[in-house]
């Protein structure tokens, strides 16, 4: 009563658990009779509010000026929930709830027939009428209800009263209310066979000697009316993962995103989640935990999923605030799994194929109504994943053409359509996810990315971090995923151990992007460095790089840094958060990007420094008089590298300084036998002396003369 006073609604939402605890008789009477006792329900409704009236201070829901306010009943928390194959005949007047996808919604209009000759012989009596809103949703049942080889089933929704808006286009929703038989008036007029008038035998005249001529309708009968079945709802839930608010209230606010609400237990689940050690690193394992591996990939994907800040300017110009992310790889690297776990985490998420899909089919198409002959706009997918991921596989083998309809829609977040006399601007905030396969089917090394990716450097430039996964042969790397797979086929769910639940995750993440993180004075300045840096390096003769630097990229900065704030849960970008967002950058734009490896969760600590620079500032320094290169033992490099972390206070503890020194080995065998960046002057003393073991640390280090720093 005092919600419906607040909001000034005529619409009681009645929990039914309260009225099968209250009396089971009752709840089988409604269940079963609904469309029956809705009138009496509806009165029953008005008497009590007439009766509860306000006290002195608060104003009335029914006041003396319009006593013939109706009052709406709306029921929520039904027990069974139905899919809509299930829906048939025997449901009609029940009370029952369905879920399914909103594919199209729509309005009513007046009649516009031309031919229309009743246009004199009625009035309307506007005193003795009642107005009120009224919208046809048209629901489709989602792919996990679907049995296989199957089409989806499709049915009409009408929604009346406060309920209508409520279910947008792309979300899944839950409809209470009754199945009713309407008839279907489009199948009179649908092409198909249709009743002809024939004559058999002669021809009669009349008694004028007139021939008589064919008889217009009457003549052909009376064909038989179909009927098609309909559902009535009194209320509309979201249960996609808007975080199913509460029934009663769906506030938004400006960006469009909704207000989250939490209770006191998901706070404290999620200060406990961020109060874990080295919960970062976990939070990036707990992502697609079946597939092993490539950590900054899945640091791609916490960060677009969890998105910067969306901005609008003084002018009103929308600045983009969601992160897209290109994955290009060789097959068999595990690039569509990355899209179908995104598609399933995120609550407004379409998963397409480029290939199949064309222009209109991914942005937006106009089409004629059946019903009216009117022309309305139908959703494409960029627009049914607003808010939310849009997922693109193959995205290499798109035409051209449906290449173009997407520039719009990446950049400015927005569809343009002007197509049969509609003229409009629609909105398409979503983060676009992208897998594409190299021309050739491999992925050459000796070429940019340019000559291996089908993609304008228009597409590229719009993705704020593009992956390169090649599938190198590693006896180490291998044996560790074939482990990996073969444990997840034996065991299934019990060979995968995340730190993080699915659902614990998507509690962080809408806790996350609750937060709007504003930019400090700090990391505004180490931005601006670090753009420059980068454009000064992208005109750097000899360099190269996966695609040339622009302001888009100081833009791809700002909101990596927010999103990485976020992910701390932190209300200010610091300038730590810009440096991660920086060395996420490099790792996408330089020239090839190596297979991960299991080495990788231990390489976001140091944020500041990369490992290849302590090796060139020493062995710059220990320039010998001889020709060969100057160079460095390796133990004195780990010792001199724990020093200067130790310094900025990175360990607390000696375990953490030995899992470091474990770590920074693994990094320099890599570093000299995959990469080539080092190499090794001097097996050292120690081996010749046969302490093998120990052999490594004397071994005397230098960086490769051919390799050039960016």
């Amino acid at each position: 009563m005092e919600a419906m006073r607040s909001r000034e609604s005529t619409t009681m939402y009645v929990d039914f658990a309260h009225v099968m605890r209250f009396n089971d008789v009752l709840q089988k009477a409604i269940s079963e009779e609904y469309l029956r006792f809705e009138p009496y329900l509806r009165n029953a409704c008005k008497r009590f509010v007439m009766e509860h009236r306000a006290g002195e201070n608060r104003a009335p829901i029914i006041s003396d000026d319009s006593p013939n306010k109706d009052i709406n009943i709306a029921f929520y928390n039904i027990p069974m929930l139905k899919r809509l194959r299930e829906l048939g005949t025997a449901e009609i007047g029940k009370l029952t709830a369905v879920t399914g996808v909103v594919t199209r919604t729509s309005e009513p209009i007046i009649c516009v027939n031309a031919t229309c000759q009743n246009r004199s012989r009625w009035a309307l009596l506007r005193q003795d009428s009642k107005f009120t809103d009224w919208q046809r949703v048209r629901m489709q049942e989602t792919s996990k209800e679907m049995p296989a080889g199957s089409l989806p089933r499709s049915l009409d929704v009408i929604l009346r009263h406060e309920i209508v808006e409520k279910a947008r286009a792309g979300d899944t929703v839950i409809f209470t209310g009754t199945v009713v038989a309407v008839p279907d008036v489009m199948a009179l007029t649908s092409p198909g066979e249709r009743a002809e008038c024939r004559r058999e035998g002669p021809q009669r005249k009349n008694g004028s000697g007139v021939q008589e001529g064919v008889k217009g309708l009457k003549s052909l009968g009376v064909r038989d009316l179909s009927y098609r079945l309909a559902f009535v709802a009194n209320s509309v839930q979201v249960a996609d993962g808007r975080r199913d608010v509460d029934i009663r209230d769906r506030d938004i606010d400006g960006d469009g995103s909704e207000r989250q609400k939490f209770t006191e237990e998901e706070e404290d689940e999620v200060v406990r989640m961020r109060n874990t050690p080295d919960f970062f690193n976990k939070i990036v394992d707990s992502i697609c935990p079946t597939v092993f591996g490539h950590q900054e990939i899945k640091r791609a994907l916490l960060l677009m999923l969890l998105g910067g800040v969306h901005k609008i300017t003084h002018e009103g110009i929308n600045l983009r605030g969601d992160i897209n992310v290109c994955i290009v790889g060789d097959p068999s690297c595990a690039k569509s799994q990355f899209l179908k776990y995104t598609a399933g985490i995120v609550p407004r998420s379409v998963y397409t194929s480029g290939k199949s899909s064309s222009a209109a089919g991914l942005t937006a198409t106009v089409a004629k109504e059946p019903e009216t002959g009117e022309f309305c706009i139908e959703a494409g997918a960029l627009m049914l994943a607003d808010n939310g991921i849009c997922c693109i596989d193959e995205f290499d083998k798109m035409d051209i053409k449906d290449q173009v309809a997407i520039h719009e829609a990446m950049e400015q977040q927005t569809i343009s359509i002007t197509k049969a006399g509609i003229q409009a601007t629609l909105n398409a905030r979503t983060s676009i996810l992208a897998a594409a396969n190299p021309t050739g089917g491999r992925y050459d090394k000796s070429k940019p990315l340019k000559y291996n990716v089908a993609l304008p450097p228009a597409i590229l430039s719009r993705f704020d971090l593009v992956y390169i996964m090649i599938d190198e042969p590693d006896e180490n790397t291998d044996y560790h995923i074939a482990h990996h797979i073969v444990r997840v086929h034996q065991k299934r769910e019990e060979a995968l151990s995340p730190a993080f639940s699915t659902a614990e995750l998507k509690r962080y993440f809408a806790f996350a992007k609750s937060l709007k993180p504003q930019l400090s004075s700090e990391a505004k300045k180490v931005l601006v460095e670090s753009y420059v840096v980068l454009r000064r390096g992208d005109s750097t003769p000899g360099t190269r790089v996966a695609y040339r630097m622009t302001v888009r990229q100081l833009e791809a900065l700002i909101r990596l840094s927010e999103a990485i704030a976020r992910s701390h849960l932190e209300r200010i970008v610091l300038p730590a958060h810009v440096r991660m967002a920086v060395k996420l950058l490099k790792t996408s734009i330089i020239s090839v990007e190596s297979s991960e490896v299991d080495l990788s969760d231990f390489q976001d600590a140091p944020l500041d420094h990369d490992d290849e620079q302590p090796v060139q500032g020493d062995a710059t320094q220990q320039d010998g008089p001889g020709d060969g290169l100057a160079g460095m033992k390796q133990g004195d490099l780990i010792i001199w590298y724990v020093e200067q972390q130790n310094a900025q206070g990175a360990y607390s503890s000696t375990e953490e300084v030995k899992e470091e020194v474990k770590c920074i080995k693994a990094i320099i065998e890599r570093l000299i036998q995959r990469e080539g960046h080092l190499v090794v002057i001097d097996e050292g003393t120690a081996a010749a002396e046969g302490a093998a073991a120990r052999a490594s640390e004397h071994r005397i280090l230098a960086v490769n003369p051919n390799y050039v720093i960016d």
